[in-house]
């Protein structure tokens, strides 16, 4: 399922999306060495965290993103540059990739999953799934009516990892329209009930495409995540880089 990347450059088919999984369990002595790939302003950004934890976890995504675009573009880490959407979405500029890569990244805990493609929009995202005291108002606050009432006919049991694949799903969707969570979840519908097939039901009014593949992803125990990507695109690979 998960393979280790090969060591070579490499190539993109048209269609075709790669999904690479980076662990973000680093050494200090590693993240130090990773810093130094980026930009003054990624440093900037890790430095404006409180938290140790999550000043290494950004350092090592964007390491982990700059490492990985660098196969496919033929650039080292350090000679990337990105360019920023309206809702901060980053991108290659068409110096950089030559409009042949798209790519988006999410991270949590101790993963980051990075989508890449030669044509997008695509988005990704990873939770850590945990137990939650208000995952029913949550529910009610930013899914659809019609999610709301699957997520509440759902056996107790249930209703955590569904909870999870519904947001990961919707999450995705929004990352992949360069929405961000501006756009209101609670004005597009995804299935993620026990047994059913990943599909954006009704899409979102902000969608000019509204033609998507919804992918899940395979992921340790703990977290959920998923993919959204044109239709006509499908995930062939997936990498894993510790």
């Amino acid at each position: 399922m998960w393979q280790s990347p090969p060591s070579n450059p490499i190539e993109l088919a048209d269609g075709d999306v790669h999904v690479w999984r980076i662990s973000l369990l680093k050494q200090p002595d590693d993240i130090a060495t990773l810093k130094r790939l980026l930009s003054p302003d990624e440093i900037a950004r890790a430095d404006r965290f409180y938290f140790e934890r999550h000043h290494d976890a950004f350092v090592a995504a964007r390491a982990g993103l700059r490492n990985t675009l660098s196969r496919y573009v033929f650039l080292s880490p350090t000679a990337l540059t990105f360019c920023y959407g309206d809702a901060g979405k980053p991108e290659l500029p068409e110096q950089v990739s030559g409009g042949k890569v798209a790519f988006n990244l999410s991270h949590s805990g101790d993963w980051a999953m990075l989508a890449v493609a030669r044509r997008g929009p695509l988005g990704v995202d990873i939770e850590r799934s945990r137990e939650m005291n208000d995952a029913a108002g949550l529910a009610r606050r930013y899914f659809s009516a019609v999610e709301v009432a699957v997520w509440e006919s759902l056996a107790p049991a249930e209703q955590t990892a569904a909870f999870f694949r519904c947001w990961t799903r919707k999450e995705a969707y929004l990352k992949a329209l360069g929405d961000g969570l501006r756009a209101p979840l609670d004005q597009f519908i995804v299935t993620f009930a026990p047994g059913e097939a990943p599909r954006l039901v009704q899409a979102s009014p902000h969608d000019t495409l509204a033609d998507w593949t919804i992918e899940d992803l395979p992921i340790d125990d703990g977290y959920t995540a998923a993919v959204v990507i044109p239709a006509g695109c499908r995930v062939v690979r997936l990498f894993a880089v510790d």
